[in-house]
């Protein structure tokens, strides 16, 4: 069985006031790994999509300086 149950954050703050500091320690410890763990994936996603861009305009610069140092012909054969 499972009850939901809505409380607002007032409310939440209060019993969370209650706890005993060992608890509170604990609730703290959580929220804190949590926060970690989203900020990390934040910070992974961004340094991949960072890397591929740069990738992406490298290739791009290649491509163009190869261009310009061949006056834009190929110089094949």
């Amino acid at each position: 069985m499972q009850v939901q149950v809505d409380i607002e954050f007032d409310e939440l703050l209060k019993i969370v006031k209650t706890l005993p500091s060992g608890k509170l320690k604990q609730l703290k410890a959580e929220i804190e790994k949590k926060a970690k763990s989203d900020k990390s994936i934040d910070l992974e996603q961004l340094l991949l999509k960072g890397l591929l861009q740069l990738k992406s305009n490298w290739k791009r610069l290649l491509k163009t300086e190869k261009l310009s140092t061949n006056g834009g012909q190929n110089n094949i054969g």
